[in-house]
């Protein structure tokens, strides 16, 4: 057990990271993150809520359907990223269920409270715990006690039964995987966890393995691969800036988010595979190969699924093309690696019967 985020957090269980990475991989892991910040933002109408949020977020929100989630993020009048967050919309008019990480919620919820228009509010949910049921045993674990869950589609969610316990259940993660997020009040979480453990395909995941799983899909950790300095683009997120919000703008520190959509960012986000067995770890300096500093590791460890180091980091865009050869400075040593896409482990989200995964 570590600290981590102001919560006691299991690091590992008795089985250990390795073999709950790969568990999490062939059948299905469970993760306790309740410490991830769970909240609401509430309107007049769905449009005074959108609007409201999207003067903070590059996202299109107004377009977001009902029983839809849309990762975006959180950003300073600079256009540095505060958070990354996901935000969805109930069937409640003027709601916007938001979910941010627990190392920056009261920040965010103190960023919120001071930019949100007077007739719009933030209504946190402190008494909700939050569990992750990742790996491709997943929906058929879950099924046996919520048959509706199988039919839910990747970043959509609903208020299902499981069993006698009444949770918002959201198809996503952060594995890469196929997999639930399911929220439920504090006082039936515990027993969900138990329920979900009962299954002989479920073991539990600590912290260790939800780092490398998250490495090897390509996911970002904030306060490592995102920070206040970082913009989207740079980060090589673009994905979250809305083709709307693109043209419009209107959103803190699009001036500079636009100019770098246009121009190209100075530095990008990228994949890196060290060669070898030795792992370049966060803060590890990466070189051209003449020796000229070029960026930095910002996570990095052994891949189990992939079978190799792999890491990610910034480097100048000039040396961003996938296959770019690098040295990276690990205990002083200069050691070969290339640039390379992500994700080191494909992903394996569910779309729907028909659209493959």
């Amino acid at each position: 057990m570590v600290e981590f985020a102001g919560y006691e957090m299991p690091v590992q269980f008795p089985l250990g990271v390795m073999k709950e990475h790969l568990h999490t991989r062939e059948k299905a892991g469970l993760f306790d993150v309740s410490h991830m910040g769970q909240a609401v933002i509430v309107g007049a109408d769905h449009e005074t809520a959108a609007r409201a949020i999207e003067t903070l977020v590059p996202g299109e929100i107004q377009k977001l359907g009902v029983g839809r989630q849309r990762l975006t993020v959180l950003l300073n009048d600079e256009g540095g990223i505060l958070d990354d967050l996901m935000v969805s919309r109930p069937a409640t008019d003027g709601r916007l269920n938001i979910v941010v990480n627990g190392a920056c919620k009261h920040a965010d919820y103190a960023y919120l409270d001071a930019r949100l228009p007077e007739h719009v509010r933030l209504e946190r949910f402190d008494n909700r715990g939050l569990l992750a049921l990742q790996g491709p045993k997943a929906s058929d674990v879950l099924a046996k006690h919520a048959p509706a869950a199988a039919d839910l589609k990747f970043m959509t969610f609903a208020e299902l039964q499981i069993g006698d316990i009444t949770a918002v259940v959201t198809r996503g993660g952060y594995t890469g995987e196929d997999g639930f997020e399911i929220s439920t009040w504090d006082e039936d979480t515990e027993k969900l966890a138990k329920l979900l453990l009962d299954d002989p395909d479920v073991e539990p995941i600590g912290l260790g393995a939800r780092d490398s799983l998250r490495l090897e899909a390509g996911m970002c950790l904030y306060g490592h691969d995102l920070n206040p300095a970082i913009s989207p683009v740079e980060g090589n997120i673009a994905f979250t800036i809305g083709k709307r919000r693109r043209e419009e703008g209107g959103f803190v520190g699009a001036e500079r988010i636009l100019r770098e959509l246009a121009e190209g960012p100075s530095r990008l986000r990228v994949g890196i595979l060290p060669e070898g067995r030795a792992p370049a770890r966060e803060g590890a300096e990466i070189q051209s190969t003449d020796g000229k500093t070029i960026g930095i590791v910002t996570s990095g460890g052994f891949g189990p699924t992939a079978g190799r180091p792999v890491a990610m980091g910034y480097v100048d865009t000039d040396h961003a093309q996938t296959g770019t050869e690098v040295h990276l400075i690990v205990r002083g040593k200069a050691l070969p690696a290339q640039i390379a896409d992500m994700p080191f482990a494909p992903h394996n989200y569910y779309r729907g019967q028909g659209a493959g995964k």
